[in-house]
């Protein structure tokens, strides 16, 4: 089940949700046809939910926000952004472990 401290992400609230935080966002792009992703997606609830208040966990679903996608260069899924401040900081791809998500993220704090 889907953690109801993660943010899906669209096109029209992209900018209010990520780029206007006022915490370091975790943005994971994925598609519900890509096996890594919904491995990965466990692992990205439960950042959420452990980072409640200091950090913004959200998803992008590739399908539905293609210029999203674009804007960002994804050109493999899972790709996961670190914003700090509405910017990009960091991105990782692939099946990354939670240790190593949860670092960076704690990085930006």
């Amino acid at each position: 089940m889907a953690s109801q401290n993660v943010v899906t992400i669209t096109e029209s609230n992209f900018d209010s949700e990520v780029l206007h935080a006022t915490v370091p966002v975790l943005v994971d792009f994925w598609a519900p046809w890509c096996g890594p992703c919904r491995m990965l997606s466990p692992v990205i609830d439960e950042i959420a939910d452990a980072k409640v208040g200091l950090a913004k966990v959200a998803k992008v679903n590739v399908d539905e926000a293609q210029a999203l996608a674009v804007r960002y260069k994804i050109n493999s899924i899972p790709a996961l952004l670190f914003f700090k401040n509405g910017q990009p900081v960091e991105t990782l791809v692939g099946a990354v472990p939670k240790a190593t998500l949860t670092s960076k993220l704690e990085a930006l704090l």
